[in-house]
């Protein structure tokens, strides 16, 4: 857990506490965090944005590198700010097991600890007010207006953090064809052919950015 805030970080401690989430390390800042995260080894780390010594964008910048260095660990941001440019690189180029939430957001408990498992297992989770605030700048085409009802009901249930092999339970198809739709999917929202987990993520990133447009 990395927050400037005393406060912050002790609450964040008890909610996930009383969910069985062991908190194997805190820390005021983030200049220490790739030697604390080499020593722990945690399944994912939480991160404020603004951070000493500028306050600025200091934990998104060590997010990007933490997800650089050790891609496989779950990177959660939780701040009161969206700071665009480096949370687009975070969000659009990084590995998955990312995901960015607002603080005034999260109600309860739950949503935090929901939030984290879905990072730290490979998931997205991203506050929809952040990808406005990414992809606020207005297009000219809508990136799913390709897409066939079946794809975008697909796309919805990616958007979910779903398996094909759930989704095809839920559709009532076989895993192979949820794969066709997968990949036509792809191909229309025009995905470089990174590894599928990574297009996965920007797809999803493609959905919300439309759903959540004024």
């Amino acid at each position: 857990m990395v927050d400037d805030s005393l406060l912050i970080r002790e609450g964040v401690v008890r909610l996930l506490a009383d969910d069985g989430v062991e908190v194997v390390a805190q820390l005021s800042d983030a200049t220490k965090l790739l030697t604390v995260v080499e020593s722990t080894n945690p399944d994912a780390v939480i991160i404020d944005v603004r951070m000493p010594p500028t306050f600025t964008a200091e934990g998104l910048l060590a997010a990007i590198e933490l997800k650089k260095v050790a891609p496989k660990i779950g990177v959660l941001v939780l701040s009161q700010h969206v700071e665009t440019r480096q949370a687009y690189e975070l969000l659009a180029n990084s590995v998955p097991g990312v995901g960015y939430l607002l603080k005034q957001r999260i109600s309860h408990g739950d949503e935090l600890f929901s939030a984290l498992k879905r990072v730290a297992s490979g998931g997205t989770a991203i506050d929809p007010e952040v990808v406005h605030a990414v992809f606020a700048a207005p297009t000219s085409k809508d990136p799913l207006a390709e897409l066939t009802e079946r794809e975008r009901e697909v796309l919805e249930l990616v958007s979910q953090g779903l398996s094909n092999e759930r989704i095809g339970e839920t559709l009532g198809v076989n895993g192979r064809t949820v794969e066709t739709h997968t990949s036509r999917i792809f191909i229309k929202l025009g995905l470089e052919l990174n590894p599928e987990t990574h297009r996965r993520v920007l797809a999803v990133l493609a959905h919300l950015r439309s759903t959540a447009a004024p």
